[in-house]
């Protein structure tokens, strides 16, 4: 339904990347777009509140997640798990990329896609690919913390989310409804 579609980054150290992406993601729906999110590093057995409220199907948005397991304290130490997850992403990419050239969505939204070029995990020339090789008229949203200069030379519209202050520093955890 987008004439032009644009790549948009929302990276930072603060919190509400993912829940903009989201956000936008309940907007295009709402005007008739295809949409899809695609989560990095936040496995099908993560328990989501958003991902649950997608699925009791109010709104027609896809969500799918990588399936290789990761834990964020664990799995760096882990070569094998970077590997299988390396793996994996290059795989989830070649995939996303044939939907953008296709356009199955309208807009595609890849969740801590940012983080995973930041720490290793996935490959900036796969990223260009998907990104240069999209219908024209494929909306294109990343998130992530750390977001690559060369990144956002490519990227159209980039927000970057700023921790002033945050309720994890005082001891509260993250709460569910709110955090996740």
């Amino acid at each position: 339904m987008l004439e032009k579609g644009l790549v948009q980054v929302y990276t930072g150290d603060g919190k509400g990347k993912t829940t903009a992406a989201f956000g936008l993601a309940l907007r295009a729906a709402g005007q008739g777009n295809k949409v899809l999110i695609y989560q990095f590093l936040k496995p099908p057995s993560l328990d989501l509140g958003e991902r649950f409220a997608l699925q009791l199907g109010a709104v027609r948005v896809r969500v799918e997640a990588l399936e290789a397991e990761w834990d964020m304290t664990a799995s760096f130490g882990d070569e094998e798990a970077v590997e299988r997850t390396r793996a994996a992403i290059r795989e989830a990419l070649a995939k996303l990329t044939e939907t953008a050239q296709k356009r199955f969505y309208d807009v595609l939204i890849l969740d801590e896609v940012v983080f995973c070029l930041a720490h290793g995990l996935a490959d900036l020339d796969d990223v260009k690919d998907l990104i240069e090789g999209r219908d024209p008229a494929v909306e294109i949203v990343l998130t992530g913390r750390s977001a690559p200069p060369e990144l956002v030379e490519l990227a159209d519209l980039v927000t970057e989310m700023k921790m002033v202050k945050h309720p994890f520093n005082r001891g509260i955890p993250a709460r569910r409804g709110i955090d996740y």
